[in-house]
């Protein structure tokens, strides 16, 4: 029986205001990641990064919000989605698991609103209702019951929804906003039925989020509600128990006088009270969207934190004097070169801003999915950057290792290459992402390392690119993950991308200084290898930050490989680094050949190898590089055999039209130690295993499997006289095969969900 552990979850987070929750109890950050929500504890101080993905949802989750419970062993979790559902997780000893599944919204769910003393839940969605649901605890079930759907009119669909009790007699006020220039506020009554109050004005914008405290931790305190809009400003409402009953009638000329000179009055009407709602505030300061606000409250202050797409998480409190509202704290990314191409990860902004339980630290969700954390320093009164995690924000459509293993190579649809490696210190070890070796303006569909300091990737465009590795990131690996430099070529400082321009462009200190000497510079003042070595100290500050990784790990670009006619679907290097194989999708003959190129001097090695007439979806060299195999579209392998004299050309030696019944999506080589033996993986549920014997193939194991396969490779060696073969297939299902090599008996494990 095999035995597994997760290691390392890299997962970017999905750009939703309302799509993230720091806890109060456990401390576990969750967010929403495609179509699962991670959960992530960021003051763990060894830094393990994501702990767990709940799966479940058939659609992007849109909104993530904790629901305490008196039980700290059993939290519970909502989620949002696109799939029109919200999920009822409870995190307890066990894995965490599904409890229920709210439908009736009939479009996507944006926002979710709790309240944990009389166990509400609200949900705003995209078919342009609030419905509001009870969730009742019974021992260990979970009963969910749908009280009310709210049409909000105006018609809008609602981005934000808030809910919170006020008064001392069990009221409950609700505030909606979203596609319009309003927040509609709404309060329960006798019945716990949701009555239209107030509908407050002001904003020129969409409303993107909402937020609302006590002012005070005193019982029977005001509330503020804070709305933020696309217009850039923030205005804050006040919420108090009117006192109109107090007022003796001789003074009605006056309380009219009052009225007149102030701001509109809203009456709340609550069971027993009726409440005062007021305008309080107008907060400017950001220059663009904002996208989150979130009130928090402690023994001495009211803060707000608002996060804007200016690339800003600003800090907002009440000056004690004056009682004018101030920006005291503005944090995130301050650039020369905001406004400018997308490429340096400059533009794009902050999607969310959260307070940690304690108020002591701040994390906010940036364009690439990463997550940045600052912590309050309380011997210095600052905010110091601590380490974040990050990840992809769309489909990763292909990873490679080092040679040796060192590191893992990532690409994907969001169009970046990501380079991650384990941070080893003492007895303490945890993966990060270390490097973005390419930023690119095309969606990236394959890569493959060669050699130690050099990576091919294609991507939806005609040609290929090569990277070496600069000198900057080289030294980083050294200092954090104990990987020694073990080129003897002279490597580049740095790289950077021209303005308008794809290609990473290699540069040295001495040039960057000497184009500011003459006023071109591409770059900031300071240069990238100045960055990672001297004014980053690794073995102190960690792995790079998200501004360091987007802007100063790039690898130079080294050549450019022509020849295909179309979008690049394949490549693949050989283990000695000579040779690399390359295909491009296709629907003819011409098109569906692979071309090698030999890396000494990048020419092409003619003619191209012809065997399919579909695109190839999958390259793979033996581990002796004799031979080379590729699978199709067309649903057929072919397999070419590598000339001994020439040791560049390699002509086809086998082939089979009819491997699988429908296309093949992956191919991969096993161990030596097992003979000439590949494996091939298909949409028609099936991993094959072929043996080359006697100058002929026979397939002498088939695993047949639930659902498609789209990849499949093999552990680099035989243990214990047994291949293991791991197949992916595209439920995200992991699967872990044992084949002995004699018999070929196969025992599948499945790998459990990282719950």
């Amino acid at each position: 029986m095999l035995d597994f552990e997760h290691e390392y979850i890299a997962a970017g987070g999905n750009r939703h205001p309302s799509a993230a929750d720091w806890d109060a109890h456990t401390g576990l950050l969750a967010f929403g990641a495609d179509r699962n929500v991670a959960l992530w504890s960021p003051s763990d101080s060894v830094q393990p990064g994501i702990r767990y993905l709940l799966s479940g949802h058939d659609g992007n989750v849109n909104a993530v919000k904790f629901f305490s419970t008196q039980h700290r062993l059993a939290q519970i979790i909502l989620s949002g989605s696109v799939d029109k559902t919200i999920r009822v997780w409870r995190l307890g000893i066990s894995n965490p698991e599904t409890v229920a599944v709210l439908s009736g919204h009939t479009s996507s769910v944006n926002c979710l609103a709790v309240n944990s003393e009389v166990k509400f839940i609200a949900s705003g969605s995209a078919d342009a209702t609030i419905k509001i649901w009870r969730l009742d605890f019974e021992q260990e079930h979970i009963h969910c019951e749908l009280l009310q759907t709210i049409q909000v009119s105006p018609r809008f669909f609602p981005l934000a929804v808030v809910l919170h009790g006020i008064g001392t007699n069990g009221d409950l006020v609700l505030a909606a906003a979203g596609t319009k220039s309003v927040v509609q506020v709404f309060v329960s009554s006798q019945t716990g039925l949701f009555k239209p109050q107030a509908t407050l004005t002001g904003h020129e914008g969409w409303i993107r989020a909402l937020s609302i405290s006590q002012e005070t931790a005193s019982v029977g305190s005001d509330l503020l509600l804070a709305s933020a809009s696309q217009d850039k400003y923030i205005r804050l409402w006040r919420i108090t128990v009117s006192k109109q009953k107090a007022l003796n009638k001789k003074n009605d000329s006056l309380r009219v006088f009052e009225e007149f000179l102030s701001n509109k009055r809203h009456k709340l009407q609550g069971t027993e009270n009726t409440y005062l709602l007021t305008f309080e505030a107008l907060l400017l300061g950001h220059e663009d969207w904002i996208y989150t606000i979130s009130w928090h409250l402690n023994d001495q202050k009211l803060q707000l934190l608002s996060a804007s797409a200016d690339n800003s998480v600003a800090i907002w409190e009440s000056d004690q004097s004056s009682g004018i509202w101030i920006c005291t704290t503005r944090l995130g990314e301050i650039s020369a070169q905001k406004g400018s191409t997308t490429a340096t990860g400059s533009t794009g902004g902050f999607w969310i801003g959260l307070w940690s339980p304690t108020g002591e630290s701040v994390v906010s969700l940036g364009r690439t999915g990463s997550w940045r954390l600052w912590n309050y320093d309380k011997d210095q009164d600052q905010w110091t950057h601590s380490i974040g995690i990050s990840g992809h924000t769309k489909a990763v459509t292909n990873i490679a290792w080092s040679k040796d293993g060192d590191y893992l190579l990532s690409t994907s649809s969001d169009q970046t290459t990501r380079l991650h490696a384990a941070w080893k210190r003492q007895a303490i070890s945890s993966w990060h992402e270390m490097a973005r070796p390419q930023i690119h303006g095309y969606d990236l569909n394959c890569l493959d390392s060669f050699g130690q300091t050099q990576f091919i990737s294609g991507a939806d465009e005609k040609l290929l690119r090569v990277f070496d590795e600069p000198r900057a990131t080289a030294h980083l690996l050294e200092e954090l993950s104990d990987i020694k430099i073990v080129s003897n070529q002279e490597l580049p400082d740095a790289a950077n991308i021209p303005v308008l321009g794809l290609s990473n462009k290699a540069v040295n200190s001495t040039e960057q200084d000497q184009d500011r000497v003459n006023g071109h510079a591409d770059i900031e003042p300071e240069t990238s290898f100045n960055l990672l070595t001297n004014g980053h100290d690794a073995t102190t500050q960690g792995p790079p930050s998200e501004d360091q990784l987007a802007r100063h790990t790039l690898w130079p670009e080294r050549e450019k490989l022509y020849g295909h006619g179309y979008e690049i679907s394949a490549v693949a290097a050989s283990h000695d680094g000579s040779i690399v194989a390359t295909s491009c999708k296709a629907s003819t003959l011409e098109h569906a050949v692979i071309r090698l190129y030999a890396t000494k001097d990048w020419r092409e090695i003619k003619p191209a190898l012809a065997a399919h007439s579909l695109t190839c979806t999958a390259l793979a060299f033996s581990l002796d590089d004799r031979y080379l195999i590729s699978v199709g579209r067309d649903r057929q392998w072919a397999v070419f055999q590598r000339d001994e004299p020439s040791k560049e050309i390699y002509v086809l030696k086998h082939s089979n039209p009819k491997g699988h019944a429908r296309m093949i999506l992956g191919g991969s080589w096993a161990p030596l130690e097992a003979g000439r033996v590949f494996a091939t993986a298909g949409r028609d549920k099936a991993v094959k295993l072929w043996k080359i014997s006697n100058e002929e193939v026979v397939c002498v194991a088939t695993i047949s499997m639930s659902t498609a396969i789209t990849a499949v490779d093999f552990a680099p060696k035989v243990l214990g006289g047994d291949l293991l073969v791991a197949t992916g297939a595209e439920t995200g299902e992991i699967v872990i095969h044992s084949i002995h090599v004699d018999s070929w008996v196969v025992i599948s494990t499945s790998i459990p969900d990282p719950t």
